[in-house]
């Protein structure tokens, strides 16, 4: 078995999952991107300006928040949630953006380029390419442009030029092929940046490397505040960002058991879901291969989730890995437990939740009633409900989900 620090391999490989598979034209472009993360990572001057706009712009460390209220409804294990909502954008996104607008500027491109489903990633990207000084394009389905309207003015606020999509099912999986074209078109100028663990070599190594703070800082907090590692740690996985980075600290201590939670939508049938772990098997999508929710010629199959970013029918290869070794244990959540939760906790915590967050949450208000009141559950809270309350409003109406 792989060292879990040592990983990837040099070609990007977690075990049998990730690699680079893509047209000659792209293959030379990865791999300068690759060689010039491998220089910068290491350079002193780029992790200290990294650092400096991670304290004074986008406002880490984020807090561990205890859930005092939620945890004596629900009985049995404590509830915390790691807030990356509280980071400038809404959440955890801003980390890599940031990593990955720097780098992007540091090899002369002129242009930042990006899918996104939810909209936070766009937002964030938005955000770095104005901080520097990067034109921005955000390529979008139009399902998600009308769910997530209020990232979609805010990313055109921002001042980046936000692109419909409106092939296939319009949503987040089309915006990657509609970007991937449009890399193809200019690799020299602009830069393709990735927003999840997703992707070609190097993405999913670098994406989890700038993501990896959340962990780090989790880790020496809840030591500080409990005297002690959680218990358990659970994270929504759509291609798994916010997941890998949250666990990345925590993968060699075998006691902390680690939940990844997926979107089981309105059912199990294709179109339904998009629980990649669950009901996928490995395939090759986007230049990398990982689980995948496939037909049997390999072909990706129509996913869904009322959360936006996590209808996406592949996930990052690092938790292929960590799912076939069983380090990962690899769960799911439905759209209705999502809505549960995500008016559970606005209502018993005062915290309005991304609805993409409220999958993990709604697998932690399962668990702890299970576990025993000294036992302790570590969420990452990874984004803020504000891009979300329109269509939850519009859909599920003021009344749902009323607590007493």
């Amino acid at each position: 078995m792989m060292n879990l620090g040592q990983m990837p391999d040099k070609k990007g490989n977690f075990g049998e999952y990730g690699g680079a598979f893509l047209p000659p034209q792209l293959t030379e472009v990865m791999n300068n991107i690759a060689e010039k993360y491998e220089a910068i990572k290491r350079s002193t001057d780029f992790q200290e300006e990294l650092s400096d706009l991670y304290t004074h712009y986008a406002g880490r460390p984020s807090p561990v928040f205890y859930a005092r209220r939620l945890s004596r409804k629900l009985g049995g294990a404590q509830i915390y949630f790691k807030r990356e909502d509280l980071n400038h954008t809404g959440a955890h996104k801003i980390n890599h953006c940031l990593g990955e607008a720097l780098l992007a500027k540091r090899m002369g491109k002129t242009k930042v380029i990006a899918e996104t489903g939810a909209g936070q990633h766009g937002v964030a990207l938005a955000t770095a390419a104005a901080l520097l000084g990067l034109k921005c394009d955000i390529y979008m389905g139009e399902v998600d442009m009308e769910k997530e309207h209020p990232n979609v003015v805010r990313m055109r606020i921002l001042g980046a030029g936000v692109i419909p999509v409106s092939g296939g099912s319009k949503t987040l999986k089309d915006a990657v092929d509609a970007c991937f074209s449009a890399y193809l078109e200019d690799p020299d100028t602009q830069m393709y940046c990735i927003g999840s663990v997703v992707g070609p070599h190097p993405f999913p190594a670098m994406v989890r490397d700038f993501q990896a703070i959340v962990g780090e800082e989790a880790r020496r907090q809840f030591r500080e505040m409990t005297g002690e590692l959680p218990d358990n740690l659970i994270a929504c996985v759509g291609g798994g960002s916010n997941a890998i980075g949250l666990f990345s600290a925590f993968l060699e201590d075998e006691k902390v058991k680690m939940y990844g939670v997926e979107p089981s939508g309105t059912g199990f049938k294709p179109g339904e879901h998009a629980a990649t772990m669950t009901m996928g098997t490995p395939g090759m999508i986007h230049g990398f291969r990982s689980y995948l929710i496939q037909d049997g010629k390999g072909e990706p199959l129509p996913v869904y989730s009322v959360a936006s970013g996590l209808d996406y029918p592949g996930v990052g290869p690092q938790h292929s890995y960590l799912k076939d070794i069983r380090r990962v244990q690899y769960v799911t959540a439905g759209d209705r437990e999502a809505i549960n939760a995500f008016f559970e906790i606005s209502r018993v915590e005062g915290i309005i939740p991304a609805l993409e967050s409220a999958h993990a949450i709604a697998y932690a208000m399962k668990l702890a009633p299970e576990l025993s009141g000294e036992r302790s559950i570590l969420v990452n809270l990874s984004g803020r409900g504000d891009k979300d309350i329109d269509f939850v409003a519009r859909k599920y109406g003021g009344d749902y989900g009323v607590t007493e």
